[in-house]
């Protein structure tokens, strides 16, 4: 007899909103850079860090599938899951998979660095990070140079995600971004469905978030 499945809500609005925005900021953010858009692309990198210390913070209290604890399994665990990508099986996921969720880390640490170094850059013309200042411009040139690195380490992660996408498709018929769109998924009717946080939390947060990189670029030394 072949199980019922449902659809069932894993991602909260939040989420969504934060992972698409941010693909589009990325996106945004190497466009500006490559065209020398230097304000911009600050501008870009400001709103970047926002998002980035709201996802930190939902993290901890949001929805279930938001909250690292939840999506963060052992090395050991993500390294099993991958030795299955071969086989054509049901996807019975809440939210991200073991191997899943050590890229989505990656990702988040990949992208605080970029934003990090970013604060400490300049483009030896006219533009500067709000701590160039406060670092000097030697430790600042060499910031720069690592800034430069962390695009071509994220270029590279973006890669292998759609390229995990496209994988995840081909071989298990498994389905990732349409979840990500609508926020449902069909689970077997007997999942239990994990708690959705308030969204009006997650604007307190974000606002929160904001306000404080706000506070960074506008009172930095």
């Amino acid at each position: 007899m072949r199980q019922l499945h449902l659809p069932m809500r894993i991602w909260d609005l939040p989420i969504r909103l934060f992972h698409w925005l941010l693909v589009c900021l990325v996106a945004f953010s190497w466009i500006t850079h490559r065209q020398h858009w230097m304000e911009l692309h600050m501008l870009s990198g400001y709103t970047i860090l926002s998002l980035l210390l709201f996802r930190v913070v939902w993290g901890f209290i949001g929805s279930d599938t938001a909250r690292f604890t939840f999506f963060l399994k052992s090395p050991l665990e993500a390294l099993r899951h991958l030795s299955h990508l071969h086989r054509r099986e049901p996807d019975t996921e809440i939210g991200h998979n073991a191997a899943g969720g050590w890229m989505v880390l990656v990702m988040l640490g990949l992208l605080f660095a970029q934003v990090a170094t970013g604060l400490g850059s300049n483009d030896d013309i006219a533009v500067e990070g709000p701590l160039v200042r406060l670092l000097g411009k030697e430790l600042s040139d060499a910031i720069t140079s690592w800034h430069h690195l962390g695009a071509n380490l994220i270029l590279a992660m973006v890669g292998m995600h759609i390229l995990a996408i496209v994988t995840y498709a081909v071989l298990k018929r498994h389905h990732l971004v349409r979840p990500m769109i609508t926020g449902k998924k069909r689970l077997p009717g007997a999942t239990r469905a994990p708690r959705i946080a308030s969204p009006v939390l997650a604007a307190v947060v974000y606002i929160i978030a904001a306000a404080a990189v706000f506070a960074l670029v506008r009172f930095a030394p």
